[in-house]
């Protein structure tokens, strides 16, 4: 199953709300998803959305896909740097171990 972080459409006509949700990609845009992970109203000046920055951040590192709206609005948000820096960080701590190993199996 493919997980998608994505928007889901509430609110009344002309007053759009989102939810932005993780869902299964093969189900509809307002359909049924998995979790609700934060609200945005694009009509508010601050364009900023409320997320739930610890799920969001467990369902990215779960492999859940944004898309290119929701990661749009995770770096306003500040979640998506956070994530490219715990990414960055479990990417280098292997790579140290494995030169360490080197060296100690050359002394």
């Amino acid at each position: 199953m493919a997980v998608h972080l994505r928007l889901a459409r509430t609110g009344r006509h002309k007053r759009p709300m989102y939810r932005v949700v993780a869902a299964d990609s093969r189900k509809a845009r307002d359909g049924r998803f998995i979790e609700i992970l934060g609200i945005f109203d694009p009509l508010k000046e601050a364009g900023v959305p409320e997320l739930k920055q610890e799920r969001v951040l467990t369902w990215l590192h779960q492999g859940a896909q944004p898309t290119v709206t929701v990661r749009t609005l995770l770096r306003r948000a500040g979640v998506w740097k956070q994530f490219e820096a715990e990414k960055s960080a479990k990417e280098k701590a292997p790579a140290e171990k494995s030169t360490q190993k080197k060296a100690s199996a050359k002394a």
